[in-house]
């Protein structure tokens, strides 16, 4: 059961209130009375979210989807297939224009009902889909495009399958054509980033995260049953994760967070893509005309600052050189 789902329920009536006197009377005492109601509402459901509640606000049914950003996307060109097995609908890639620039995108999709979601695996990647994000990669440096990606996945598919065809080399693949790629890369977590499925598109030289977007190194409930047996326990393992927008931009894996509506990015979906739609171009700008030496070498040194490790008395926190 998603939280917030649940919560936005007891909002549903009010607003459906406030629409009909809107359309009857745009000046009442009665109407500016309901609008001051349902803000404080919402401040109150929304102001201060946990890790937990933006856990489930990542995963919420009516979040915008990678599909709603390449829709908004000047072009999109998909290509398929990683022409060793198969296409894998999980995750899409193609050429694309970004505000007039060519890019190359690369997105993890999942489906806006359950028959899409089934198709396309949840947004769970593959080990062919991780090989397609490769050869687009590698393709974007031979030509010279930047590199965009879209990260909205629990995790890399755990199938046995998957593992079959070596889930974890195409994985590693990935990470290494990033560290290779001699273009401008920027990564955006629009939802929820789950493990080395998500780390796969990126590692980039700059991270923009959605404000109620989520990005760890395995799920709460996963956490939770590893460290206490008892995914019951997802909420306090949220918190320990330090999985939040907010936290990732303290420890520098996240460079740019980009702020959504109160009550999530599904309230207003379209101009929340616009949003980051311009904060990736504005990424983009910043990094265009740098060498490729130039970027390989931040990128490594990026990388390289992030952690941190700690005395056993804990009064002391010493960054990795």
């Amino acid at each position: 059961m998603n939280v917030i789902v649940e919560r936005e329920k007891s909002l549903v009536e009010l607003e459906a209130r406030l629409a009909q006197l809107r359309e009857r009377d745009t000046a009442s005492g009665e109407l500016r009375a309901l609008e001051t109601k349902v803000e404080e509402l919402r401040r109150d459901m929304f102001g201060r979210l946990s890790a937990w509640e933006r856990v489930n606000m990542a995963r919420h049914p009516k979040r915008p989807l990678a599909s709603d950003y390449l829709a908004a996307l000047d072009a999109f060109d998909e290509l398929h297939g990683d022409r060793h097995f198969r296409d894998d609908p999980a995750l899409a890639g193609g050429f694309a224009k970004l505000r007039g620039r060519r890019v190359m995108v690369l997105a993890q999709q999942k489906g806006s009902d359950t028959k899409e979601n089934v198709r396309r695996n949840f947004g769970m990647v593959s080990p062919e889909g991780y090989r397609k994000a490769k050869r687009l990669m590698e393709l974007a440096s031979r030509l010279r495009l930047p590199i965009v990606s879209f990260v909205d996945t629990s995790g890399a598919d755990p199938g046995i399958g998957s593992e079959e065809r070596a889930q974890s080399e195409a994985i590693a693949s990935c990470l290494l054509a990033l560290t290779r790629a001699e273009v401008p890369i920027v990564a955006t977590i629009v939802g929820e980033g789950g493990s080395g499925g998500a780390l796969a598109i990126a590692l980039a030289d700059h991270v923009i995260m959605a404000e109620n977007a989520v990005y760890s190194v395995a799920s709460p409930e996963g956490c939770a049953a590893i460290l206490w047996g008892d995914a019951a326990r997802a909420p306090e393992a949220a918190e320990r994760l330090r999985l939040t927008s907010a936290d990732l931009n303290t420890f520098g894996i996240v460079d740019e967070i980009v702020a959504e509506p109160l009550g999530g990015a599904h309230r207003n979906g379209p101009a929340f893509v616009q949003k980051m739609l311009d904060a990736v171009d504005g990424a983009l700008s910043r990094l265009d005309g740098l060498s490729g030496e130039t970027l390989r070498e931040a990128r490594y040194m990026k990388y390289r600052r992030i952690g941190a490790w700690r005395d056993e008395t804990g009064e002391r926190a010493v960054a990795l050189p």
